[in-house]
């Protein structure tokens, strides 16, 4: 059953420490219709070319990453967002240390 809320008063602070040459992640909500991830990326790591099934919605939390959404690219940093429909090819690479909020619709 799931919990009818959760509050989480330091979201960055869910992943303290990122360890050099790392991506770590950690699912902070999962129900039926949704799931939330927040990913911490090391200086210099990426998640190549990929596609998800589901429509989903990133907002970086700190940091500044590259961001290519189809045949876009960004520049992604404190509180930018954006959101990709289901298969749409996307990649991140970070060139600071970042944290990144995932929601998976």
């Amino acid at each position: 059953m799931t919990k009818p809320s959760l509050f989480i008063s330091d979201l960055e602070g869910q992943v303290p420490e990122i360890p050099a040459d790392s991506i770590v992640s950690r699912t902070i909500y999962e129900d039926e219709d949704s799931k939330v991830i927040l990913f911490g990326f090391a200086v210099g790591q990426e998640l190549s070319e990929h596609t998800a099934s589901r429509p989903a919605i990133m907002h970086f939390l700190s940091g500044e990453a590259s961001v290519e959404l189809g045949d876009e690219a960004f520049t992604a940093g404190p509180g930018s967002w954006a959101h990709m429909a289901a298969h749409l090819p996307h990649s991140i690479r970070a060139h600071t240390e970042v944290r990144m909020l995932l929601l998976m619709l």
